[in-house]
């Protein structure tokens, strides 16, 4: 069934599919994206591609480095931004959020606790869910990312964490381009600056101990994504095959074809047939960065490797019209309605086989957290 669907990844700063460019997947050179909020260049490898624009490479040396060779990563999301400071009329108590307070000084940068990285979507996807997500997101949250919030079931459906604790790697600087390692390389750490900067904050140098310490509120109050800084991160993991379109957490495997399918997705372009990873504020809701996997019928790709222009329009419509700004707003009220059909799943095996699997042992890129290492 996979053979019938091709996947399309595009990027942009904001849900506007106008605003968006098409990414050259696992190429070395990395795509510009700026709003007046920050400036982003950023690569996507996917292990085993086969998606647009054709002919892209099936693979990046990046998979062959450590520790992606090691963890069989599938893909990545590696980006290096910079924040901008908001021009003195469009602040509103910041562009972190923080209220003004009696000296009137502003956060000069955006607060760890403000900024966000995950996925969202603009209409409810509670029956595309399979059996089994609820444990399946246990394992995520317990094992993988504990920083995880949000409502999968809900009207307007989001699932973010705070990006300190949730990129596998931050970089304190611009890192390096390395065409030999697949362009952008960002390791754990930061130059000088940078690492001066992480040290005085309190953050560990090592990227599961970082991860573990950004959990902590205190630790987010105290880091500063600062303006005119540049920073590198790294999003990657082994669970999401875009080869063979299937989830592969420990204890729960699910071929995503099933329930992120394609039937008529020009007639019915509400489905679940994009997958769209985004950098935002909490506070403020302004987005960064949004970056799009697509699922199309291969029968709407024309032989040249462009998309016919009804596939084009469900797209989208199917994106909604969020504009700059989107996902819920903290605090606000959102529609949850489950139909009981985890029922029918083995919740109890599954945990089972992820601790055995995951615990104590595993991949170096772990947090190995959970909340109870949480003060």
């Amino acid at each position: 069934m996979a053979d019938m669907y091709i996947i399309r990844v595009t990027a942009g700063s904001s849900y506007d599919l106008d605003e968006h460019v098409e990414v050259p997947v696992n190429t070395a050179a990395p795509v510009r994206i700026a709003n007046s909020h920050m400036d982003v260049e950023l690569n996507v490898r996917v292990r085993d591609y086969k998606g647009l624009p054709l002919g892209s490479p099936a693979s990046s040396p990046y998979f062959d480095q450590e520790p992606h060779a090691y963890n069989k990563d599938q893909y990545s999301i590696a980006f290096r931004f910079t924040p901008k400071k908001p021009a003195a009329e469009a602040v509103d108590g910041g562009e972190s959020g923080e209220e003004d307070d009696d000296d009137d000084e502003e956060l000069e940068g955006i607060a760890a606790t403000d900024l966000q990285f995950g996925n969202d979507f603009d209409h409810p996807i509670r029956d595309r869910l399979p059996p089994g997500f609820g444990t399946a997101m246990n394992i995520v949250r317990w094992w993988i990312d504990p920083g995880l919030e949000g409502d999968a079931y809900a009207d307007v459906p989001y699932l973010y964490g705070p990006a300190l604790s949730s990129f596998n790697a931050v970089h304190a600087g611009p890192g390096e381009h390395d065409e030999a390692k697949g362009g952008l390389w960002f390791a754990e750490g930061g130059d000088e600056t940078g690492l001066a900067k992480r040290r005085g904050w309190g953050a560990p140098d090592d990227a599961k101990a970082r991860m573990k310490w950004a959990l902590k509120e205190d630790s987010k109050k105290r880091w500063v994504w600062e303006y005119g800084q540049t920073y590198g991160v790294d999003f990657y993991n082994p669970y999401v095959d875009f080869s063979e379109f299937a989830l592969r957490l420990p204890g729960f495997n699910l071929p995503i074809i099933k329930y992120w399918d394609g039937q008529g997705l020009r007639h019915n372009p509400k489905r679940s047939h994009q997958l769209r990873y985004v950098l935002r504020n909490r506070t403020t809701r302004h987005v960064y960065l949004v970056v799009l996997f697509t699922l199309y019928l291969r029968e709407d790709v024309n032989e040249d490797g462009s998309l016919k222009p009804a596939a084009l329009a469900a797209t989208a419509r199917a994106s909604g019209g969020q504009g700059k700004m989107g996902g819920p707003i903290e605090g606000e009220k959102v529609t949850t309605s489950k139909d009981g059909s985890e029922k029918s799943f083995d919740d109890e095996k599954a945990l089972d086989e992820a601790r055995r699997k995951l615990s104590g042992a595993g991949s170096e890129d772990k947090a190995e957290t959970n909340d109870a290492d949480v003060d």
